[in-house]
């Protein structure tokens, strides 16, 4: 079995290999995805979007780099940048869930004016979907939106609202037809978290830190234009969003470059004299990862291919946040495994390892498992949508 790319796409992987080579040294340390982006991050990503590393087939007309959908190219970007341990292009809630979303079944106004900006990491977003009373169940949301003028009026709450505390914009589930069954009654809003009546209050999480917020609106006006979609059709808008946020989280260049992270880990630490990865009980737990990642991205590909010929992928596509969200969480599992007690250290110890963002990651990833559909609502999705399983039976009333 020949598995080389062909000389087309080896000579796409020299030009790749150039780049890193020649701007490496203007890779920001981080990107911080999970919030506002820093300059030296913003300025790496629009000169990934330059060269077509980030972005790709996006169209110019809206701020990316115009390339026509290629899978192997694509993988080749992912296997250089992260064998070179360099930052690859910036994953954030308005990048990878909003600009796909708008770009679907936004507006050619709401196109021209968000997408670029938030590509080059301009606009920070955050995603008003869950309530106290709403997280699982999302469609019985009930943060209300009424019409008054050319305003939608917006009163309610959000919970786990990731970045809101630094977000310039919010993409909102709100509900506009109260009289209608709860999936036909909902409206997808976008608008500036700096509009009166939004108050943000931080929660920390057991990292911490406060990567979670509630949001509260009081009187909360809106212009109507300020819709995605249709109004009342909401959750079909939300269910694009969602299915690009389980891609993001089981984004196969972001795990791939964790886990060399984690074998550079194992190379340097011992026990008890021995490299951990040299012991064959850590390395026997390493092989297993390794060969689950490596079915994760196989079936990245497998994505990519669908992708680019229209095709609904089907199983192959609920099946991604479930197994990335776990693959991740053991990854730092084993990290913390192999430091033995330098594991548990925490804050400002000296002897931290890699700045604590092991322990960090072991905490917030297993928020993750929960986060953006739980894994057992995953599993019945899976069941349910992907294998047509019958539906759990439902009491009588």
């Amino acid at each position: 079995m020949d598995l080389a790319y062909g000389p087309k796409y080896e000579a796409f992987r020299e030009e790749v290999r150039a780049f890193l080579t020649k701007y490496k040294s203007q890779a920001p340390k981080g990107l911080g995805a999970a919030g506002r982006p820093s300059p030296e991050a913003c300025s790496w990503q629009q000169l990934l979007i330059q060269y077509g590393y980030a972005a790709r087939t996006i169209p110019k007309d809206y701020g990316g780099y115009g390339a026509k959908p290629d899978i192997l190219e694509s993988r080749i970007i992912a296997e250089e940048f992260s064998a070179a341990r360099v930052p690859s292009a910036l994953q954030n809630q308005g990048i990878s869930m909003l600009v796909p979303t708008l770009l679907e079944l936004g507006t050619e106004e709401q196109k021209k004016k968000w997408v670029k900006p938030t590509l080059r990491g301009e606009v920070v977003w955050c995603q008003g979907y869950s309530e106290p009373g709403s997280g699982s169940d999302l469609a019985s949301l009930q943060t209300r939106a009424t019409v008054d003028g050319d305003d939608f009026v917006i009163n309610g709450q959000k919970i786990w609202t990731s970045t809101a505390h630094e977000a310039d914009m919010i993409f909102c589930l709100v509900r506009t037809e109260p009289d209608k069954p709860k999936h036909e009654g909902i409206s997808y809003l976008i608008f500036s978290m700096k509009t009166p009546g939004i108050e943000v209050r931080p929660l920390t999480t057991m990292t911490g830190h406060a990567e979670f917020n509630e949001v509260f609106f009081t009187d909360v006006r809106v212009p109507k234009t300020q819709i995605v979609g249709q109004r009342g059709q909401g959750w079909f808008v939300a269910n694009a969003t969602l299915k690009h946020e389980r891609g993001m989280l089981g984004d196969p260049a972001a795990m791939e470059t964790r886990f060399q992270a984690l074998v550079d880990l194992m190379r340097e630490e011992t026990v008890d004299g021995q490299r951990a990865i040299d012991n064959p009980i850590f390395r026997d737990r390493l092989v297993r990862l390794q060969a689950e990642l490596a079915a994760m991205k196989f079936n990245g590909l497998r994505l990519l291919t669908s992708a680019s010929k229209g095709e609904d992928s089907g199983l192959a596509r609920l099946i991604v946040k479930l197994q990335s969200c776990e693959l991740t969480h053991q990854i730092s599992a084993l990290a913390i495994d192999v430091m033995g007690e330098f594991g548990v250290l925490y804050d400002d110890s000296p002897y931290l390892r890699s700045h604590g963002s092991w322990q960090w990651g072991y905490m917030f990833q297993l928020g993750l498992i929960i986060g953006g559909g739980t894994a057992q609502i995953q599993k019945n999705i899976i069941s349910e949508r992907g294998l047509g399983m019958p539906r759990e039976p439902k009491l009588a009333k």
